[in-house]
């Protein structure tokens, strides 16, 4: 049997969350090895991780190294997990969640809370951004290390306090002398939970790791972190969300404050389970449109000239990942909207249907409620769109890892002549033209809209990210080639090389290894 190598850094509390997954793993039969690691965030312990903005500075190197094959899994508190994974890399499992609440841990007495002044350390925006709301006067300064490290630094300065997840100090069995629940304050999205992910493609290992995932945990964790991606939050930006589960309902709390505390926008929504997939979003889009929309910009400082220029609309995080001395601005020069997709389309039970992307599974569930979609035989493309059907809507049937591949497997061995296809209204597969030389009856269904959305670029403009060979169709309509083209991967590279004559690829699939090479190459 496979011996599963589980990555995890070296504090004392990511330990514990990793001994926690070996031992259920051992308990099932399996058997497992630690791999400890040490990250960025371990080891840059002179800023604060808001400064930092690197997205995901708990879980990058462990990620490069599931990558490069070195450990199977890895072991994350959830909070620091960016929303978005790499490429090739899926959420495995969920354990069932610990305490969400934040401590505030303080030295000598409480009467400060209700003096003018006062000290309290966090290196958490989020804390910082609620601390101020509630007590504006107080001053709030930079902690960072590990938790043991972190109470020690509060009992030899003079602070009055300093703020902890309650979870991490109960997990490795830490108090303090003094301690008050901070109720009032949001969590951190996923505040409490552990996740473990691994290469989408190690089948024995996610097979593993299913046996460990906490349904409910998942869900109200899924809510938490869709919220957060709508408002393209991470470190940098004050963001807390708390979802939980009452009779089959879905509730979630979620703000958005100024960096200073300043300003504070508040939402409360809910869903019945089966029906909450979209909840995170629309709580988002309520708070953007209570102000946020200004909020965020107000935090995103974004220079009328740059060098660099993404036709993918980058975060806030990302934007601050590239070296200082690089201006940088981003747009979406793709947009995907979800069609209106007649009842007619899903009506009765429909024999075979084909999903090949996640584009697909969001235009489905924006139209019908999973109980509405009722496919007898659902074929994928890749195995994170599997994953995700089976999650959302129903069992897959089978899936390849294109869609040339997917239609040979069809034309073989799929029961009947007849498919539905849900697509959008430019694809570049040769799916249908197989099936339907092959006498297989094809009906499309426009699922969502890809739109071209090119503006125009700056002439300051030196290098251009591309993500996608649509992003480069785009851009071309309004723009020059005479630019450097970064790619995020080979496909991209070579609808690029077909107009750019200097074109790089990302080491990584990832937005991150993109902004990390232009780095390197000095924005050149």
């Amino acid at each position: 049997m496979k011996t599963i190598r589980i990555g995890t850094r070296d504090s004392q509390l990511a330990m514990w969350q990793a001994n926690t997954v070996k031992g259920k793993l051992e308990n099932l039969g399996y058997e497992t090895v630690l791999v400890p690691v040490k990250s960025t965030g371990d080891l840059v312990l002179d800023k604060p991780l808001y400064e930092m903005g690197i997205t995901g500075i708990f879980t990058k190197t462990l990620d490069v190294a599931m990558i490069k094959g070195e450990i199977d899994i890895a072991v994350h508190s959830m909070k620091d997990v960016p929303t978005a994974l790499p490429d090739g890399i899926v959420q495995a499992a969920v354990l069932e969640r610990g305490q969400t609440i934040d401590l505030l841990a303080y030295n000598n007495n409480q009467e400060f809370l209700a003096q003018k002044d006062a000290i309290i350390a966090t290196g958490s925006l989020r804390r910082k951004a609620m601390w101020l709301n509630r007590y504006p006067t107080h001053t709030v300064v930079d902690l960072r290390g590990n938790v043991n490290s972190r109470l020690e630094k509060l009992k030899n300065n003079d602070w009055n306090g300093a703020i902890f997840a309650a979870a991490g100090l109960n997990r490795i069995g830490l108090e303090h002398e003094n301690t008050i629940g901070l109720s009032w304050m949001t969590p951190a999205p996923a505040q409490g939970a552990v996740m473990v992910v691994a290469m989408e493609n190690d089948d024995f290992v996610l097979d593993a790791c299913e046996q460990l995932n906490h349904k409910e945990t998942e869900i109200c964790t899924y809510v938490e972190r869709e919220f957060l991606r709508h408002l393209e939050g991470g470190c940098s930006a004050p963001i807390g969300a708390l979802a939980y589960i009452n009779e089959r309902t879905v509730t979630l709390s979620g703000v958005l404050l100024a960096v200073d505390g300043s300003k504070k926008l508040e939402c409360e929504m809910d869903a019945p389970v089966g029906v909450h997939q979209n909840l995170g979003r629309a709580a988002a889009e309520k708070i953007l449109n209570k102000g946020g929309k200004r909020l965020m910009n107000e935090m995103i400082d974004s220079p009328t000239k740059a060098d660099v220029f993404s036709t993918k609309k980058l975060t806030n995080v990302q934007v601050q990942l590239f070296d200082q001395k690089i201006k940088v601005k981003s747009e979406d020069f793709v947009k995907i909207n979800p069609s209106r997709i007649s009842p007619i389309a899903v009506k009765n039970p429909i024999k075979n249907v084909i999903i090949t992307s996640k584009n697909t599974v969001d235009a489905l569930l924006t139209n019908f409620s999973p109980v509405e979609l009722q496919f007898q035989n659902i074929y994928c493309v890749g195995r994170k769109t599997k994953r995700l059907v089976e999650r959302k809507i129903g069992k897959v049937a089978h899936s390849e890892n294109s869609a040339k591949k997917l239609a040979e497997y069809l034309v073989e061995f799929m029961e009947g002549l007849e498919v539905t296809y849900f697509c959008s209204n430019l694809r570049m597969d040769d799916l249908p033209d197989i099936l339907t030389e092959n006498n297989i009856t094809v009906h499309e269904v426009e699922a969502y809209k890809t739109k071209f959305s090119s503006v125009k670029v700056n002439d300051s403009v030196k290098v251009v990210l591309f993500f996608s060979p649509s992003t480069v169709e785009s851009y071309l309509l309004e723009n020059h080639a005479g630019v450097t083209a970064y790619c995020i991967g080979e496909t991209t590279a070579t609808e690029a090389r077909k107009h750019f004559k200097t074109v790089h690829v990302a080491k990584i699939p990832t937005a991150e290894s993109l902004i990390e090479l232009v780095n390197e190459n000095n924005g050149k």
